[in-house]
């Protein structure tokens, strides 16, 4: 059998793949891997970088380069033949990984290297991954003896295993509930593009009428327009009970077991290492030295948040009951009368909004803004091969004409794709005999589709969002290391992991910029001045509120993790009620089940580290500040972010990285002022 997965081609061969090239393949690279690291441990007693640490890089190489795009398109196209295949290879990718953490001789070549005159000859970059080896190495239990390192083994079979189910029952429930109308007026309130689209979505389901999904763009067109409040319960119930043992599935799907399971491996696991709990060992790899600091610093904001978010809050139901006579304001309600209080008090409107930004239009002004920033231009492919006639694919030159990056883009929401938007790594920058391996993103996002002869209207928030993944792919793509360990996002600390990403999100809400981002889909009128005044005037509405919701699951997560207890379980809803008490100012039904679909902390690797999105956002904000002293487009800002950060990759400890870039440590003070937070005299 001819393997796609298996031929050396430079992108992915996706139309080729099928389920049954996986295991075969994944087997075979995981054999070659093996033997590799045998032959390199058996070839020398005097170990280098190049006889030992990059023939390892290059079989782990070719490994990613074929899992990548499994892993890929199970999320994306995702089949029960494809989830069967990859769920198989699971355990034997992670069996692979904890047998190369616990090899002995492997730990000791690495720290023969350390010990080595050749050492300080080395690169800042190798010299990274050399000492990130020896401290992964404790972490995957080195030092444990051979019965310890078997349990350590098996733990982290189940918890791969366990992730991947979680993330199964998350996309099978949201795809198992839908609701067709066939009467218009129960959709009273609902834009004519989500009226469109609910229709679309009915008639791809050989329906007649209007369908709606638990899908987020026809879940939040509900939750934010339908004047029908029974429809907006019902969905509202449908969507935060997903994956649970309440609402409409019941016990279908439910992910209650497996949070559990997940809890309790990951606190064995950490104790195995000798650290007091998971979110000890979580912080091993990251920023934040100690879980009083991260404790303390989601406190701190929340106790500087809280006065705003009860005055939002009051704000809100006094507007519920003075313009609808509505006095008991009910979860789903919220976003509902949110967007109504916006349009009474800023005259603005999502869906006016939303005419301005035609992803025909939001994507060559997100290419000019990172053009005018750092000097790049950024052209599309139209010949290369797919998992899907949605997918793009653009390459980014620099200004040297050298090429940096490439990546696929798929935008829009469909069924058998996971909800969300993300960036993953396709390929990644290496140095190879002859040249520079270019690195390859994935860009993926869950946008309204287009409907008929219009093109895709993007919200302001899913601007931000595509901003926010540019930033990711950013970061992965104009890497100047050479090195696969530190290349990229690689081997950057997790909580610093999100700068890139939130930083981007600041030129979604600067004039200048908007001016290249916007244009209307009829008239391809740029955002007029009427209309930013007005988002302007509306931006940090409601910033309160959804400061302490973000805390809110920064602080669950931290402390489900870190206040773990075996003889108690789990408790996680027990746990988030009290952190709900302490930070929270909306308490939603009993009914909820929000923790059975976080599939951030259960499945993608935020467990003890959701709290990064709001340290990064420290950093993101402080960094931005340079560009609101100097010019939102000044080259020497652009130009130093570009070679300190984005170029840097995780070559260096990021703070060490931040400091050259901004001459100095991070204040909190900018992160406060753009959410129109107040900071105490």
């Amino acid at each position: 059998m001819n393997n796609p997965l298996l031929t050396n081609s430079l992108l992915p061969l996706f139309s080729q793949i099928k389920p049954e090239h996986v295991e075969p393949a994944i087997d075979q690279l995981l054999a070659d891997a093996r033997t590799t690291v045998e032959k390199r441990l058996q070839a020398t007693k005097s170990y280098t970088w190049e006889n030992l640490v990059e023939p390892l890089e290059n079989a782990d190489d070719k490994l990613n380069k074929a899992w990548s795009p499994v892993s890929h398109m199970n999320s994306v196209i995702n089949s029960d033949a494809l989830r069967d295949a990859y769920n198989a290879c699971l355990p034997k990718l992670s069996a692979y990984a904890t047998e190369m953490g616990q090899n002995e001789a492997l730990f000791n070549a690495y720290r023969f290297i350390a010990e080595s005159p050749e050492y300080p000859t080395l690169t800042v970059a190798q010299q990274k991954i050399i000492s990130n080896a020896l401290r992964d190495f404790k972490l995957s239990g080195i030092a444990l003896d051979n019965e310890k390192k078997q349990r350590y083994k098996e733990i982290s079979q189940e918890l791969s295993k366990l992730a991947s189910n979680y993330e199964e029952h998350v996309l099978d429930a949201t795809n198992a509930w839908s609701k067709l109308l066939t009467n218009e007026d129960e959709l009273t309130g609902l834009p004519p593009s989500a009226l469109a689209q609910a229709k679309q979505t009915a008639e791809q389901a050989g329906q007649t009428g209007w369908m709606i999904t638990l899908q987020f763009p026809s879940y939040n067109a509900v939750m934010t327009y339908s004047d029908n409040r029974e429809l907006r319960r019902e969905h509202y119930e449908a969507y935060s009970t997903r994956a649970s043992d309440q609402g409409p599935n019941a016990g279908n799907w439910d992910n209650t077991e497996i949070m559990e399971l997940i809890l309790t491996l990951r606190h064995e696991k950490a104790q195995l290492l000798g650290f007091k709990n998971y979110a000890e060992l979580s912080l091993a790899i990251k920023m934040a030295e100690k879980t009083e600091d991260v404790i303390h610093f989601l406190e701190d904001l929340a106790e500087k948040s809280l006065p705003q978010a009860r005055k939002d809050l009051a704000e809100l139901r006094a507007f519920a009951l003075e313009s609808y006579g509505i006095n008991d304001l009910q979860s789903w309600d919220l976003g509902y009368y949110s967007e109504k209080m916006r349009q009474h008090y800023y005259q603005l409107s999502q869906e006016e909004v939303k005419a301005y930004f035609p992803v025909t239009h939001v994507l060559p002004g997100l290419f000019a803004i990172v053009e005018r920033l750092y000097g790049l231009n950024i052209s599309e492919i139209d010949s290369f091969d797919s998992w899907h006639p949605d997918v793009r694919f653009f390459q980014i030159h620099d200004k040297d004409n050298q090429l940096r990056g490439q990546f696929y883009l798929d935008l829009c929401a469909r069924p058998k794709k996971r909800g969300g938007a993300w960036m993953d790594d396709c390929v990644g920058r290496k140095k190879t005999n002859s040249s520079i391996q270019i690195p390859v993103a994935y860009l993926t996002c869950n946008f309204t589709p287009p409907t008929g002869d219009d093109p895709a209207l993007l919200t302001h928030d899913e601007v931000t969002t595509l901003f926010h993944e540019f930033g990711h792919g950013l970061q992965h793509m104009l890497t100047k290391i050479d090195y696969l360990g530190v290349s990229g996002i690689n081997g950057v600390e997790w909580d610093a992991v999100e700068l890139p990403s939130q930083f981007m999100e600041n030129w979604c809400w600067e004039k200048e910029s908007l001016q290249l981002v916007s244009g209307h889909y009829q008239t391809g009128e740029t955002l007029p001045d009427s209309l930013f005044d007005k988002m302007l005037a509306a931006k940090n509405f409601q910033a309160g509120m959804m400061m302490v919701r973000q805390l809110e699951f920064s602080l669950f997560d931290f402390r489900i993790h870190r206040d773990y207890d075996p003889a108690l379980g789990g408790r996680i809803y027990e746990t988030l009620e009290k952190v709900r008490s302490q930070v929270a100012v909306i308490h939603p039904p009993k009914f909820n089940r929000f923790a059975h679909g976080f599939s951030h902390i259960f499945a993608g690797g935020y467990g003890a580290g959701y709290y990064s999105y709001k340290w990064a956002e420290v950093l993101s904000s402080d960094a931005f500040s340079l560009f609101e002293e100097k010019g939102i487009f000044n080259q020497e800002a652009g130009n130093a972010f570009l070679s300190n950060i984005l170029e840097r990759g995780g070559s260096q400890d990021a703070m060490e990285l931040y400091v050259k870039f901004r001459g100095r440590k991070p204040t909190i003070d900018a992160l406060l002022r753009h959410n129109g937070i107040g900071i105490p005299a």
